[in-house]
């Protein structure tokens, strides 16, 4: 198998998975729309959400309000916005439950920086806005008992003694304390702790029993959203990275390691499972935000789905940690961990065992998270993604040059065996077995194995798909410039040099591929034709992908021209002696 048709089965696989993917985005069965009034109620009013599994025995332990929480123009006049910022995140906290209602990535802006636009909005990620609904809320349950004082759920309002906070220069961490107490006595503190450079954020809920009688409960974290709008054209979702990349929840275990559960499966694959040293995730393309309950806490994961009849449903994965029992007078802690930030590979999994894996490769991880290590320390030493996408491409050239080289070894052969088949066809015409039975000795005459090309397929083909989704999920090239025109290696070839030097490659790689033995004119005309069709479809995509295609077709064509005039040489040598 030539060097074109290596490229095409490439090409046409990842054409036919991604027209799948637009075409599920556009046509795929969505839940049939209510009304904007039944809509607006049933967000408004929250849901019911019953019992939770994980209650102690013989009482039930009652989350309620499963649904959006109020927004701030019907919220109580109690209840406020905070701000907290640091050098990497600015969140808006709403004394409202203490849930985290705003977050902006302060080192990642929305769009690429232009001398238009130099300073653009940053990234945010969790959002009250109801048609980006995303949002992180913590609480406490409380065990339905006879004389038992009730503790604050994400509902309850708390108090905070400033409106904002802010880390100074010269400090590292930012504590953020916020009150609640009731008449009966009980108190709880929460606390928020932010560190400089961190993504990550320290949840302690401290339960201070003043009253009378014992307070039995369980603390509980959750995530809420909406699934991104899908207003986008088949053609943007076919052509953005965005639209391939996985969205929903995930989850971590020891035991069962990375699960995932797409929107679409909630109400058919609910989670309610108990897991220790796991971590509950909302993925999403580039950033997440993530759960992190204590290491040591045997902890339920549940999933649902919140009005699932509306035009909008609500999205909800939830960790319950185990039951908490505090006497009057005494004192007890509950800590959890909240990520929110972009999936930085080579540091996650320092955050907690199996975070790195919030980079959603699927079946390809095994291959994608070596090539990106690989790529990673590429950039580290050429300080540019583009020249450490080159020099990743020149490496696994090198890596496996003799097996590609078979490949075009065997291509140069059989170009100069073309004359003889052609010959071959016109004498025996239309009869195929005769024709077969005569080029099968013509190869073993010539020495020529027609199937030596497929070896270097199949060990290639993982590692092209693995670069592949390296290349579409890599946070790092995201608005990553390389040089001169290109400012952006996650955003389409602006002036597409790039499709039109991939064009010429695969033109002059053409050149010097000799065509199938058999193969009708036909094919032969859409074989000559489809480098130009790719080449239009590549205006569309991610410049760093195509600098790739580029790069891998350049050092192939080279290969190939090198491998074909050694066969040459050998041949008119061999001739000469």
């Amino acid at each position: 198998m030539n060097q074109t048709r290596t490229f095409l089965i490439f090409a046409l696989l990842a054409v036919a998975y991604l027209l799948f993917m637009a075409w599920e985005k556009d046509y795929a069965p969505h839940p049939a729309p209510s009304s904007v009034a039944a809509a607006s109620s049933a967000a408004a009013v929250p849901t019911a959400d019953g019992s939770v599994p994980g209650a102690t025995a013989g009482a039930a332990a009652v989350v309620p309000a499963a649904g959006v929480a109020p927004t701030t123009d019907t919220a109580s006049a109690t209840a406020q916005l905070i701000t907290i910022s640091t050098d990497v995140l600015r969140l808006t906290v709403d004394t409202r439950g203490g849930s985290v209602v705003r977050s902006e990535l302060l080192s990642y802006p929305s769009e690429p920086r232009t001398k238009k636009q130099p300073d653009p909005a940053p990234v945010r990620l969790l959002d009250d806005e109801r048609v980006h609904y995303f949002v992180a809320q913590s609480g406490l349950t409380t065990v339905q008992a006879a004389n038992t004082p009730s503790a604050p759920t994400h509902l309850s309002i708390f108090q905070s003694a400033q409106s904002s906070y802010q880390l100074v220069d010269g400090q590292n961490e930012l504590k953020v304390d916020l009150t609640w107490q009731d008449a009966s006595g009980l108190k709880v503190i929460k606390t928020f702790t932010l560190k400089r450079g961190s993504y990550v954020i320290d949840l302690a809920q401290r339960i201070d029993n003043g009253a009378s009688a014992t307070w039995t409960g369980n603390a509980y974290e959750q995530m809420q959203r909406v699934a991104p709008a899908g207003t986008k054209s088949w053609w943007q979702n076919f052509s953005d990275p965005a639209s391939h990349s996985f969205f929903g929840a995930a989850w971590y275990s020891p035991q069962d390691k990375f699960e995932s559960l797409p929107f679409t499966d909630f109400q058919k694959k609910p989670l309610n499972r108990p897991i220790t040293g796991g971590w509950a995730a909302m993925l999403q393309h580039y950033f997440f935000v993530a759960w992190i309950p204590s290491a040591q806490d045997a902890t339920t994961y549940t999933t649902s789905e919140i009005n699932p009849d509306t035009a909008q449903p609500i999205y909800l994965i939830r960790t319950l940690g185990p039951s908490i029992s505090v006497a009057a007078g005494q004192s007890a802690s509950s800590s959890s961990r909240l990520y929110i930030g972009p999936k930085l590979q080579g540091t996650l999994d320092l955050v907690a065992p199996g975070l790195e894996l919030s980079t959603n490769y699927g079946w390809l991880t095994v291959v994608a998270q070596p090539l990106h290590w690989l790529l990673s320390k590429l950039h580290a030493i050429s300080g540019n993604w583009g020249v450490a996408i080159i020099l990743l491409v020149l490496l696994l050239k090198a890596a496996l040059w003799k097996l590609t080289a078979t490949q075009f070894r065997s291509g140069a052969k059989m170009r100069k065996l073309q004359p003889r088949v052609t010959a071959l066809k016109e004498r025996y015409g239309d009869d195929k077995m005769k024709m077969q039975q005569a080029m099968m000795e013509l190869y073993k005459k010539e020495k020529v194995n027609p199937m030596s090309g497929c070896l270097p397929i199949l060990v290639t083909m993982p590692v092209f798909f693995g670069l592949y989704r390296v290349l579409m999920e890599s946070v790092e090239l995201r608005h990553a410039p390389f040089f001169g025109w290109l400012h952006d290696l996650s955003a389409p070839d602006p002036m597409f040099v790039l499709p039109v030097l991939y064009v010429l490659v695969m033109l002059a790689t053409q050149w010097l591929t000799p065509p199938a033995p058999g193969m009708d004119p036909a094919q032969a005309k859409m074989m000559k034709v489809m480098p130009i069709m790719f080449g239009v479809m590549f205006f569309f995509f991610p410049a760093g992908l195509v600098l790739y295609w580029v790069v891998n077709g350049a050092t192939s064509l080279a290969q190939q021209w090198y491998i074909t005039r050694s066969v040459d040489r050998a041949d008119l040598k061999a001739k000469t002696a």
